[in-house]
């Protein structure tokens, strides 16, 4: 099945730049469009949720307004996460906002629910589903998602613990729609290695905190830079959800990392979960991958650089 023109047409890379909770705002999401890549923020960053409205007023403006001014090089389109958790008392509003200003693209989570789905595409747009496992994946598309995430292991905030290997092969066994691929993936060779394993597309979150754009604290986006692999944890104890987290941020909480209690999943408040003191804002979501950002930067750096190494990576193959 071919991707929808929304997916491939006006991208410098077949990337999207997965929305980061506290992190992602308009500046960063303005960012990674004019860059080439799909740029998203989570409805619920927008606070008050009256923030939501002008949110999405500014970046489709941006977008307009750049467009008008580089013909030869547009942006590349934007999307809204929704939490379609029980918890998220704002779905309602935030779905709404996504109608008025018929947002392209919307990447639902934590529940798969029909209504929502057909609220996008009432008006064209298309959603893409974040799942851990190929049950949840059959679920999200026979409730009317266009296309699956595969949220594998290594992924940073909230992720499952299958390797993408195994998950995209269960995936794409029955489901030949639009599929991400996200999980540790932080160079240009890691994007083109989830092509090759059957992904249409890679989902990069973690690279993009550690830029000049991005929302975060310094001293986040340095954690970020001096951290590797080793250095992330795996806990459902800050959200009742199992997510990947840095080991500093937790011992600098004042917890053990290594030695943290287990949530209560049925007590999981995604609401309490973004605004309290334990979960994002202090206890700072990062996947595996950040030992390949080694700095810094702007967005369209960070950009270049995964350009560079997809086309040296596609050159190396072909030579072989």
């Amino acid at each position: 099945m071919a991707l929808p023109a929304i997916l491939k047409d006006k991208l410098r890379l077949p990337v999207v730049g997965a929305p980061l909770f506290i992190v992602s705002h308009p500046a960063l999401t303005l960012a990674q469009c004019k860059a080439g890549i799909i740029g998203a923020f989570p409805a619920l960053n927008a606070r008050p949720e009256s923030q939501l409205d002008e949110w999405l007023a500014e970046i489709t403006e941006g977008l307009a307004a750049h467009d008008a001014k580089n013909p030869d090089r547009p942006a590349a389109p934007f999307a809204v996460n929704q939490i379609v958790h029980r918890s998220n008392r704002r779905l309602e509003h935030d779905l709404a906002m996504c109608v008025k200003y018929k947002v392209p693209v919307v990447i639902s989570s934590l529940g798969a629910v029909p209504e929502v789905n057909a609220a996008i595409h009432s008006y064209g747009g298309i959603v893409l589903h974040d799942v851990i496992n190929n049950r949840h994946a059959n679920s999200a598309i026979r409730k009317g998602a266009d296309g699956l995430i595969a949220v594998a292991a290594g992924a940073g905030g909230h992720a499952g613990t299958l390797s993408p290997f195994a998950l995209v092969q269960e995936i794409r066994e029955w489901f030949d729609g639009p599929l991400l691929l996200s999980g540790a993936i932080a160079t240009g060779g890691a994007i083109l290695a989830a092509e090759a394993m059957g992904a249409d597309m890679a989902y990069i979150g973690s690279p993009f905190i550690a830029t000049e754009e991005a929302r975060a604290s310094d001293a986040y986006k340095q954690m970020i830079v001096d951290s590797a692999a080793a250095d992330i944890v795996y806990s459902n104890y800050f959200t009742g959800i199992h997510g990947n987290y840095l080991k500093s941020s937790i011992a600098a909480a004042g917890m053990d990392p290594d030695h943290l209690p287990e949530a209560d999943p049925s007590k999981m408040d995604f609401d309490k979960a973004t605004t309290g003191a334990k979960a994002w804002k202090d206890i700072w979501g990062c996947g595996q991958g950040i030992g390949a950002v080694k700095a810094i930067g702007p967005v369209e750096d960070l950009v270049a650089r995964l350009e560079r190494e997809y086309d040296a990576a596609k050159a190396r193959i072909t030579a072989g």
